[in-house]
């Protein structure tokens, strides 16, 4: 069950379908029907509608409401339940109960049962009785004394029952308006009880114009809303109104009116109509003039300044122009903006003349654009601040602003030197400092010059830039930054600097000492400051500036001559500080180093361990002769290669004590050879004991190198007791290549029992030497020296070939293995070494020889000898030399006896082989049951590999490797043992190997077992079929794929190799098997299978299949002979997707099968292009042909179409189709084709001619036609449809000339609408034909009689009208005299604030209704 609360219906819904409708107030029974022939599970209400949602067994959803329009007809009618129907349609505000509520209101009000009646009307439905009417009505009642007026009822009734419409909210205003209770109209207003309109705002406006305006804006009276706010001074509300409303007031009437009274409010409002969407709706310029004509500058001002801020180029006339009126009368303002820089675009000369008359001097500069105009102004720098002054000259171009800086600098150097200093400062980059110094130097400005370049100078490297700071400072008597400058700066050029300071003569020698100092000028700032009598400046120097260059001051003072006290005094007062080696090399250049004896004993008497102090008293002493030996010899702190050299001049043996104390070798050498000092240089070289120093003094290069030696041999070596001495000498005539005396040597000192005789490196070296030098000593030595080095000595002499003689020394030390490798390396005599090995019985021995046997390929020997040294080692190169030579008995042996000491995989793995190749498979089975480490599945493959294949079978078996043995079989030709080892390996690869191989020997049983194996694989299929079809085996593979196709894991592949194969081979079964199969194939690959093989019919099929209707539709016109089938083709071509094969059918069915060619078109009639296909068969001459499928698809109006079934009945002289084809399409060229049969032989052909020139408008020859085949209805018919007066005159006069009387009578009748009555009257008259038309003349006077008659009768209605109107205002003035006579109002009104008792009607909730919200005027806000 459901309730609708919008008709106040109950709706009972059963679950066999039936509906029943129930009215909710008296449950009286309103409708009932069967809804849903299923059972019913569900419903739920539809609010929005009054009806309800059902939900029936089959899934079906379903919406039942009321049919509005006929509801209340149904119950007053059918049900016959008038208070029913009435209540529904009060209820539910229903149409069709309007002529029972409008009698039941008229039988109240005749009773005077004025209450019920104003009830009825209030709740009458969609509101037929609340009328004006109605509320006359009311107002015609007499009222009665002590009663409330029965419209004061009728009002009452409908504010206690909702809102009054605006007729009835006017009458009822009226009547409080009259009273003077505003309060009623305000309570009712927020009770949205009235609705608003303009009449009742004028009304209202009266009395409270704040109310009003609440009801101007409810009633949307948009001109009376923007007059009230105007009244009220609201102007912003205008535009928010205006804005939200939609509507344009005029806005240039609105703000004069608001100029008048307020400016600054005008301000605002054109400010506010400025920001409007869609623009400003007055000028610009417009609202500017309007300020202007009253003299508003500041106002003006104000807007153009805020409407201007965008800054557009269209804006530029306004920001001139707001400009030009505040230079003339607000320059500061005028200032204020162009500082503010918001404008671009006004007239830039015009404003700077105007600033220029102003005095805003630098406004005019930044505006002027030419340098005359600006050379004028500039000049004023007395009113120019000079920081605003410094930043235009940034804007100038380089050549301007030096022409404007000369100018300032000649109008006042001095007054404007500061601001120029400045610019050049700021805009050095710019102006060019080169620019800016010519500038300075022009006017000799070196102040100026000093200032610029002091802020420059930090950032610059230019030296040009730095000296010309020096100097501009040197000469403004800057001393102290001159003294900085050349003291810090790295960049002025210092050459040029010294000689400027030097001209200067400054009284400060400072800058000049630093520069000196800085740039290695020290010689002639000394002279300078010695010159000058300075000296002052030279102790400060020395003493506190670079004590480090005092030797340079000492140097130049004395090539000054300047008094030996002095210079002793000033390199005193240094002392420690001063660097001794330069001061003593500048005194030795000028031969005064006696005259710092003083200061170097002071020195050293301060514990000094300075080398150049020591040197430089060293030089002194040996100058002066006192015992120098004895300071050479015990000075530790000298340096003995300075004072050796510079004793080599005056005693050469001085310079060796001084060079053997400091170990100068190479002065040494030189010294002793230039003075033939060689038992000096002998001793010191023994003594030395340096390798590099016996390397130098006995190469070949010395001349000296032999009186060396005899000193050595004869003096030095003799007279050493020490065996380093002695071993260092040895060992340098070794390096030196020197053997022979090298041994004479030795054999004094070895073999003449001397104290080193028995010296165990000394007998070493001498046989050593022996070997080198003399190899025919070396037998002698061995035979005679018992303690060298055997081993040691050995290997020499096999380095040096001395192969006997290596032979005797390991066979002397019992070095047998070292020994048997040089009779087999060297000597090369296997035979000895056998023999050797044979006497020594040593394994070492019996394995090299072995190894040297296998190398020169005596393998059975090497075996054998490998065998006595018990070698298990070589194994790997034992196998493969005896696999190269063949000789596995032998192999046999020794890989049984290397199993003996190792465990190899391949020890084992080739005894296996090795038994395999002297075919003892006995031992293979026995040897691989026993323990064993072999890889027998290496072993396996290898046999197979070399074609072993029984001992192979026998290793696959044992390590169960099916696949392998199943091949081994195949190659035994065990066909059937390999397909049973196939079967245990059950691999893809083992099973083609075997199937191929039964294949290749005909076994065809067992290749179908293994093949059945293979192609459940697909990628293994094709393989298989390749392979039988290259071998021709073709039935046998179909066979194969037949039986293939009951595997359970039979797949697509197996299904459509074996429809290529029918398409190949066995093409009587290939249709069957794709009918049959036509799910599980590849249907692609099938295609170009039989398109290959040119099985077209089958192709066709697989095509359709496939869903490729276009290759099908192509495949059956390529090759119809074998392909087409009428049907077949029908339903392909309606489904392929290249329009063009449409055409290329008919193309085809025209050629081959033109009886069949319409079925075709009818197919296709909706896919084709109709134009085109009547081209075809134009072309190809056979439009009869396809006239049936023309006749069908006439209806679509194509002008081909139409044209050649019109050329057709033509032809046929079918006039009745062809009239036909005519009237129902036109989409032909009619003109043409009316041309064409206007002169047939048949008169319909003819007649039809002229039907087309009608229905073309071309009235004139139709006629003439018609008149030509005196076919005189037509003529009139074409003359009444053409509504042109003159053919119908023309035709009438026509058949007066021809006599035609009646014909004349009937035209009159059939043109009656176009034919003048004076011209029918005068022709008839003139023509005796006054009979002939009298008829029509009776059928006018009839008709203009009537129209008199209408005519009369509405000017009577008229009259009657007016008369009725005037009654009735006169009748509203009587009435509204009766209302002033009206006592107080007794209307129902809610209880005022503060105010007790009276009526108070019930809350209106309580009346079943919702509460209304209160009314107030929209806030302003969103607007």
């Amino acid at each position: 069950m459901q309730i609708s609360q919008k008709y106040g219906l109950i709706y009972v819904i059963t679950k066999q379908g039936l509906l029943f409708v129930y009215d909710l107030e008296t449950a009286s029974a309103v409708y009932r029907n069967r809804i849903s022939p299923d059972p019913i599970f569900l419903t739920t209400d539809a609010s929005s509608v009054g009806g309800f949602y059902a939900v029936n067994r089959r899934g079906q959803v379903l919406l039942a409401t009321v049919n509005e329009a006929t509801l209340v007809p149904f119950v007053s009618g059918q049900l016959n339940n008038l208070e029913l129907a009435v209540n529904l349609a009060k209820r539910g505000n229903l149409p069709g109960a309007e002529n029972l509520v409008v009698q039941r209101f008229q039988e109240l009000f005749s009773q005077a049962k004025y209450k019920e009646a104003a009830e009825l009307a209030a709740e009458s439905p969609q509101g037929i009785l609340r009328t004006p009417d109605t509320v006359a009505k009311f107002q015609s009642v007499p009222v009665q004394a002590g009663q409330t007026p029965p419209l004061l009822q009728y009002f009452g009734t409908l504010l206690t029952r909702g809102k009054l419409n605006a007729f009835e909210s006017l009458e009822l205003s009226r009547l409080v308006v009259n009273q003077n209770k505003k309060n009623l109209l305000e309570n009712w207003l927020a009770e949205d009880k009235l609705e608003c309109t303009e009449e009742l705002g004028d009304l209202v406006k009266t009395v409270d114009n704040d109310l009003a305006l609440k009801i101007y804006i409810k009633a949307r009276a948009t001109p009376k809303v923007v007059a009230a706010f105007a009244e009220r001074r609201e102007f912003d509300k205008i535009l928010i109104y205006s804005k939200q409303v939609g509507y344009n007031p005029d806005y240039l009437f609105l703000l004069q009116t608001i100029l008048r009274t307020d400016p600054q409010a005008a301000v605002n409002f054109a400010l506010m109509m400025s920001q409007m969407e869609g623009g400003c709706p007055v000028d610009y310029n417009t609202i500017t003039d309007l300020f202007l004509q009253r003299n508003l500058i500041r106002e003006a001002t104000a807007f153009l300044l805020d409407v201007l801020k965008p800054n557009l180029p269209e804006h530029g006339f306004l920001q001139t122009k707001v400009l030009e009126i505040n230079l003339v009368t607000f320059p500061n303002v005028a200032d204020a903006i162009l500082a503010n820089g918001m404008f671009s675009h006004y007239d830039r000369p015009r404003i700077g003349q105007l600033c220029e008359k102003a005095g805003l001097y630098i406004r005019a500069l930044q505006h002027y654009t030419e340098l005359p105009d600006i050379k004028r102004v500039i000049v004023n720098t007395h009113v120019i601040e000079p920081q605003a002054l410094v930043e235009f000259f940034g804007t100038l171009s380089r050549e301007w602003a030096l022409e404007c800086m000369k100018d300032l600098l000649l109008v006042n150097l001095r007054g404007n030197l500061q601001i120029i200093v400045q610019t050049a400062k700021e805009y050095c980059e710019q102006l060019g400092v080169d620019a800016c110094i010519k500038l300075f130097e022009q006017f000799k400005s070196y102040e100026g010059l000093y200032f610029f370049l002091g802020s420059y100078l930090s950032s610059s490297e230019d030296p040009e830039i730095h000296f010309k700071y020096i100097e501009a400072a040197a000469k403004t008597g800057q001393i102290k930054e001159v003294e900085r400058v050349t003291r810090e700066s790295n960049f002025y050029d210092p050459e040029k600097t010294k000689n400027f300071l030097m001209e200067a003569k400054l009284p400060d020698a400072r800058p000049l000492i630093n520069v000196c100092d800085r740039f290695g000028f020290v010689p002639d700032l000394t002279h300078y400051l010695y010159v000058n009598n300075m000296l002052r400046y030279i102790e400060g120097y020395v003493q506190k500036v670079n004590p480090g260059n005092a030797p340079l001051v000492v140097g130049q003072l004395l090539d000054d001559e300047c008094a030996e006290d002095f210079i002793k005094g000033l390199i005193l007062s240094v002392r420690s500080l001063l660097p001794v080696e330069p001061l003593v090399e500048e005194c030795e250049k000028r031969n005064r180093l006696r005259l710092l004896t003083q200061f170097l004993e002071h020195l050293v008497s301060e514990g000094s361990q300075d080398v150049h102090v020591h040197n430089a008293l060293g030089k002194i002493i040996i100058d002066s002769g006192d015992n120098p030996e004895h300071f050479l010899t015990t000075n530790p702190y000298y340096d003995s290669r300075v004072v050796g050299k510079y004793c080599e001049k005056r005693d050469p043996t001085l310079a060796v004590v001084a060079y053997r104390r400091g170990q100068c070798d190479d002065e040494l050498i030189n010294v002793t050879n230039k003075n033939s000092l060689f038992k000096l240089q002998a001793r010191y070289v023994v003594e030395r004991m340096d390798g590099d120093l016996w390397e130098k003094v006995l190469s070949p290069d010395n001349e000296y190198r032999r009186q060396l030696i005899d000193q050595v041999v004869s003096t030095a070596l003799p007279e050493s007791k020490s065996p380093d001495q002695v071993s260092a000498t040895v060992k340098a005539f070794m390096t030196a290549d020197l053997p022979h005396e090298l041994i004479e040597l030795l054999e004094k000192i070895v073999l003449q029992n001397s104290a080193f005789s028995g010296n165990f490196n000394l007998q070493n070296l001498l046989i050593l030497t022996a070997i080198k030098a003399d190899p025919s000593r070396v037998m002698d030595y061995i035979n005679r020296l018992d303690n060298f080095d055997g081993p040691a000595i050995g290997e020499v002499a096999v380095e040096a070939q001395l192969y006997e003689e290596a032979f005797a020394i390991f066979k002397k030390f019992n070095l047998n293995f070292s020994a048997v490798n040089v009779l087999l390396d060297n000597i090369r005599s296997i035979d000895r070494a056998v023999e050797f090995a044979f006497r020594v019985e040593e394994e070492a021995v019996w394995s090299q020889v072995a190894k040297a046997q296998l190398r020169e390929g005596l393998v059975s020997e090497a075996i054998e000898s490998f065998i006595r040294a018990d070698d298990a080692t070589q194994f790997l190169e034992v196998i493969k030399a005896a696999e190269d030579a063949d000789v596995y008995h032998d192999l046999v042996r020794y890989l049984l006896m290397v199993r003996q000491k190792s465990k190899e995989p391949k020890v084992d793995s080739e005894l296996i082989y090795a038994y395999a190749k002297i075919d003892q498979l006995g031992e293979i089975e026995e040897f691989i049951l026993m323990p064993n480490v072999a890889n027998l599945q290496n072993v396996g493959d290898r046999l197979y590999d070399e074609a072993l294949y029984e001992a192979a079978k026998i290793i696959f078996r044992f390590i169960s490797n099916w696949a392998k043995l199943a091949v081994t079989h195949v190659k035994l030709k065990e066909f059937q043992s390999a397909v049973d080892a196939a079967r245990k390996a059950n691999s893809s690869k083992t099973w083609k190997e075997v199937c191929f191989a039964c294949v290749d020997a005909e076994e065809f049983r067992l290749a179908q077992i293994c093949g059945l194996n293979i192609i459940i694989q697909v990628d293994d299929l094709e393989e298989v079929s390749e392979y039988y079809q290259n071998r021709g085996c073709f039935s046998e593979l179909i066979s194969l794929m037949e039986s293939g196709l009951g595997l359970e894991r039979a797949h697509m592949g197996i299904f459509t190799e074996l429809g290529v194969l029918y398409a190949r081979y066995r093409p009587e079964k290939l249709m069957e098997h794709i009918k049959l199969f036509s799910t599980r194939l590849n249907i692609p690959k099938l295609i170009r299978a039989c398109d290959e093989q040119q099985h077209w019919k089958e192709l066709t099929y697989l095509y359709i299949q496939y869903d490729e209707f276009d290759n099908a539709a192509t495949t059956i016109m390529n090759h119809s002979p074998e392909a087409w089938d009428h049907m077949q083709f029908k339903d392909v071509v309606v489904k392929v997707a290249n329009v063009e094969l449409y055409y290329k059918a008919v193309h085809f069915y025209l050629q081959e099968h033109p009886d069949l060619i319409n079925d075709l078109l009818n197919v296709i009639a909706l896919r084709v292009d109709h134009t085109r296909v009547v081209d075809i068969m134009r072309k190809a001459g056979q439009l009869r042909l396809v006239k049936p499928y023309m006749v069908a698809v006439q209806s679509n109006n194509v002008s081909a179409v139409n044209e050649a079934l019109n050329g057709i009945y033509i032809e046929e002289e079918d006039y009745d189709r062809l009239r036909e084809s005519i009237e129902l399409h036109d989409n032909f060229d009619q003109i043409g084709l009316a041309q064409k049969i206007e002169k047939h032989e048949l008169l319909e052909m003819r007649r039809v001619a002229a039907y087309i020139y009608k229905k073309a408008g071309r009235w004139k020859q139709s006629i003439a036609l018609s008149k030509k085949d005196n076919l005189y209805k037509d003529c009139m018919e074409t003359c009444s449809q053409s509504g042109e007066r003159e053919l119908s005159e023309e035709l009438l006069v026509y058949f007066i000339e021809q006599g035609k009387k009646e014909c004349f009578a009937a035209c009159l009748f059939v043109c009656y609408d176009l034919i003048r009555p004076d011209v029918a009257l005068e022709l008839a008259w003139m023509n005796n034909m006054i009979d002939f038309a009298f008829p029509y003349l009776l059928q006018f006077i009839r008709e203009y009689t009537s129209k008199v008659d209408e005519l009369i009768k509405e000017k009577l209605e008229a009259l009657s009208e007016v008369k009725a109107k005037e009654k009735e205002e006169k009748d509203m003035v009587a009435q509204q005299n009766m209302y002033a006579q009206l006592l107080p109002l007794a209307l129902p009104a809610p209880p005022m604030p503060g105010m007790g008792g009276g009526f108070a009607p019930p809350p209106m909730g309580g009346m079943g209704m919702p509460p209304m919200p209160p009314y107030g005027m929209p806030s302003m806000a969103p607007y």
